[in-house]
């Protein structure tokens, strides 16, 4: 009986996840969690225009993207605190994708954007139930730095023109952006650029004095009153300074993605570029929050609640969210104890938005501009690209081609291109395991093994080598190369001991390089040897029927027995010459020799 509800529980648990957190609801945890949705609520305002802006929606879609995705994310991922809605890279990709297909703002553009929303809330579902949460890991953390900072630049790029008062054709590349500018820098209306500064300074200001404060709405706020006294003395004829007008004073409204064939085929390609980059944000920063927090993440669980969270967006106005990783540190900072604190945050933007809306009247388009720049600044981990920069060369590569694909590729196979080129150099640095040529140590009485030097000859007729790697079909060219290569460069050197202690797998092919290595060494009157391997690996051998094929009495546990029994194999009249004496087989032999007192008895050494 009690077995039965403890299935029945987990059953539950896994449908409706929100039940494990559900029963530490309290005074204390509600007012916390109040606190932290409040903080999150006002933060999100001002991210949210720019953000929809940034995605060539009407401003007030970004706030949707924060109401109901917000409220299903965190009902049904794992995560107490991440924060899902929309963010800056989903949003730019969102615009890159669909502008071409329809004029950003209209209600045919408007409709595919819902439809690209649906169609990744789909596949994330689809991923989540399959239990396909790791494939994330194949985005690599350089690939998101890499394509964070492009998508940044691009962010401020695309904003040149709202910043400088010119005409710049919409949806126009990085490339053209910076050809216009030169070409019309004659042009820049200077009451425009200068709500850009003043709104630019205050922000940074703000943040730097007085951190306390919510540093964009107060740039907003400073940006809004300069221009509208700019207006007042000088006339909106003259200034030429736009607002960004008035926002409708509405909860989400329902809506209908296009579920047309024609619009799933358009989009099916680039919804699953924007499925990989909302995960690998969403389950980066569940991860990341976790580590501080002690709450273990369940990705497949977290690829359902965004799943869920993008369907139920899209039929409320929202499109494509993921999780914020401005929000969701904020939500832990400030003090969140349960994901009730992202619902309560979605209450209190919808009041919010009923109340403020009408403001958004007096706010320049030249202010959302330098927010966007200062968003776009503090996307770029210029730390992490210095770090990367300075510790590996492979990795450098990585991130400087997503960048670059970023600005001048299209933006979602960007993503492609750094997880095409990361499994790459994945690829090449496991295909090519450390082989290291071993001797026991000389001065260490328990003869511990050490790479070869002069100070550590090696035996003249057994070559040991260690291998770090796996042995698969990847890697069976280059191990094969290495172990040919031994007897070719020295004919004597007929044995070889493999230390397997770092091989984690041998493949099929793996396993008939070794059977087949194995038997050239035997032809050679030598022998292929294996000690130290692992469980896994002699299952496997032993599973394949490899092991007759290697020789059961080549295989060991220890590299003590190994050398206990090859010894009495090796050439006896080489032995009796080697000057190297190596093994504690040696010692043991000289041993024998001086107790023999020069019988004349042939004494067998190994080398």
């Amino acid at each position: 009986m009690l077995k039965n509800t403890l299935a029945c529980n987990l059953w539950l648990y896994k449908v409706l996840p929100f039940l494990r957190w559900w029963p530490m609801l309290n005074k204390g945890t509600a007012r916390a969690d109040l606190v932290a949705g409040l903080t999150g609520a006002i933060i999100v305002l001002p991210q949210g225009v720019a953000f929809a802006t940034i995605a060539g929606l009407p401003p007030e879609y970004g706030l949707y993207a924060a109401m109901i995705p917000a409220i299903i994310g965190a009902l049904f991922g794992s995560s107490w605190h991440l924060v899902s809605g929309p963010t800056t890279a989903i949003s730019i990709v969102v615009f890159s994708t669909v502008s071409p297909l329809a004029e950003p703002g209209s209600a045919h553009y408007i409709s595919m954007v819902l439809t690209l929303t649906f169609l990744t809330g789909l596949f994330q579902l689809i991923m989540g139930i399959a239990r396909m949460g790791t494939l994330v890991n194949f985005i690599s953390h350089t690939v998101v730095i890499g394509f964070t900072a492009g998508a940044a630049v691009l962010i401020a790029s695309s904003q040149f023109k709202n910043f400088l008062g010119i005409d710049i054709p919409r949806g126009a590349h990085f490339y053209e952006i910076l050809r216009q500018v030169v070409v019309q820098a004659g042009n820049i209306n200077p009451y425009v650029v200068s709500v850009g500064i003043v709104t630019l300074a205050s922000g940074i200001l703000t943040k730097k004095f007085l951190p306390k404060v919510p540093y964009m709405i107060a740039a907003m706020v400073i940006g809004s009153v300069f221009a509208l006294v700019l207006n007042s003395q000088f006339g909106v004829d003259v200034t030429h300074i736009r607002t960004v007008g008035a926002l409708p004073a509405s909860l989400p409204p329902l809506s209908a993605p296009d579920f047309s064939l024609e619009a799933l085929q358009a989009l099916a390609p680039s919804a699953l570029a924007v499925t990989m980059l909302a995960l690998t944000e969403a389950v980066s920063i569940s991860r990341a929050i976790a580590v501080r927090s002690e709450q273990r993440i369940d990705g497949n669980q977290e690829f359902i609640g965004q799943g869920l969270s993008n369907i139920f967006g899209s039929f409320f106005s929202g499109y494509a969210s993921s999780g914020s990783f401005n929000r969701s540190g904020l939500n832990y900072a400030a003090g969140a104890k349960t994901p009730m604190s992202s619902v309560f945050a979605s209450v209190f933007l919808a009041l919010i938005l009923l109340l403020v809306a009408p403001l958004a009247a007096y706010l320049p388009i030249a202010s959302m501009a330098a927010i966007l720049f200062l968003v776009a600044w503090g996307l770029i981990d210029f730390h992490h690209i210095g770090a990367i920069i300075k510790t590996s060369r492979s990795e450098t590569v990585v991130l400087f081609t997503t960048l670059f694909s970023t600005l001048f590729v299209e933006l979602e196979f960007a993503i492609y291109v750094g997880v095409m080129l990361s499994l790459m150099l994945y690829l090449s640095r496991t295909s090519s395991p450390a082989i290291q040529s071993m001797v026991p140590d000389p001065l260490d009485p328990s003869r511990k093994f050490i790479p070869t030097s002069p100070a550590a000859p090696e035996c003249p007729q057994m070559k040991v080598v260690s291998i770090n790697g796996s042995i698969f079909f990847g890697a069976v060219n280059h191990v094969q190369n290495e172990l040919q290569s031994i007897d070719e460069e020295d004919p004597l050197k007929k044995h070889v001991l493999i230390l397997g202690k770092g091989i984690n797998f041998v493949d099929i092919a793996g396993a008939e390089m070794l059977v087949q290595e194995a038997k050239r060494r035997k032809k050679m009157g030598g022998g292929l040897y294996l000690a130290s391997m692992k469980e896994s690996v002699l299952s496997m051998l032993a599973k394949g029927r490899y092991i007759p094929d290697i020789g059961p009495n080549n295989i060991f546990m220890g590299k003590q027995d190994a050398l206990r029994d090859i010894y009495p194999r090796l050439d006896k009249d080489i032995c009796r010459d080697c000057p190297a004496r190596i093994f504690s087989e040696c010692r043991a032999a000289d041993s024998a020799a001086k107790r023999d007192g020069g019988s004349g008895a042939k004494i067998s050494l190994v080398g």
